[in-house]
């Protein structure tokens, strides 16, 4: 009897302990919102640094023939191609739209040229070649669409209009086949300077090299308008070019002030406390 009690009591006292044990029941942890990603939408000012090499072609050029005033062709003309610097500042608007203002200089380009004629009296038939060259000046203002980015890689297309300060140097004018006159002799014009029309259309890439400095790879196409080429002297001249069509490869980079800006890093609430 005392065995059958004792067994009922620490029986009783296991049932009371796993009771004890099931009146616990830890809450659940809150389940937390996530947190809200906002998109941060590139904008700033920025720096910009070009080289290139461009590749130039003259649309032609024409020049007064003696003293009757008649305006005459050369013959035949070639611009050779040559380096080009360029330096601007910018601001991108968005993720997509930036827009910026380039100061580019377009290194000494040699002018070759031809052109048929008359010499002395009577009027017999002569020819000159015609050496020369020129550099020039531009200030464009351009716009730019960014096409999306994909990965490191930003494509875009773009164009600018503004003005092109071209010098021309004195056209030396060389004649060899004069009827009346030995030998060859040579005939200098002063070189004529002038503000022209310009426009170019761009396309190129940019590249992520740090977070506020890209690498600017493209091409740009620049057409410069015609203008006064050379002056007057011993009964020929001035003269005007008809323009150039300029086809550039540059390189470049983009420093962007402010491009590192970060949201702050989300830091979770602390977990609640649990008492045992």
């Amino acid at each position: 009897m005392k065995k059958f009690l004792a067994s009922v009591f620490a029986l009783s006292l296991t049932v009371s302990a796993a009771n004890s044990a099931d009146l616990y029941q830890p809450q659940p942890e809150p389940i937390q919102d996530a947190p809200e990603v906002t998109v941060q939408e590139a904008s700033g000012w920025y720096l910009r640094g070009d080289v290139g090499y461009s590749f130039n072609k003259i649309r032609g050029a024409e020049y007064f023939q003696g003293s009757n005033g008649v305006v005459t062709d050369f013959q035949n003309t070639s611009l050779k191609d040559s380096f080009l610097l360029g330096a601007g500042v910018g601001y991108q608007v968005n993720n997509y739209l930036r827009t910026d203002l380039t100061f580019d200089y377009l290194g000494s380009s040699d002018f070759r040229g031809g052109t048929s004629g008359f010499c002395g009296t009577p009027a017999l038939p002569c020819s000159s070649t015609d050496k020369s060259y020129m550099h020039a000046y531009s200030l464009m203002a351009n716009v730019y669409v960014d096409l999306g980015t994909y990965g490191y890689f930003t494509p875009y297309v773009g164009g600018g209009i503004g003005g092109t300060y071209v010098k021309w140097g004195k056209l030396r004018n060389t004649i060899c086949d004069d009827p009346y006159t030995p030998g060859c002799y040579t005939t200098e014009h002063g070189g004529e300077k002038s503000w022209r029309f310009t426009y170019a259309l761009m396309a190129g890439a940019s590249i992520d090299i740090t977070c506020n400095l890209k690498a600017d790879v493209g091409y740009r196409y620049r057409h410069i308008m015609g203008g006064d080429m050379f002056g007057y002297n011993l009964g020929g001249g001035p003269g005007s070019d008809k323009g150039f069509d300029s086809h550039e490869a540059r390189v470049g980079a983009r420093y962007t002030f402010g491009g590192c800006d970060t949201p702050p890093a989300y830091e979770p609430p602390p977990q609640p406390i649990v008492y045992k």
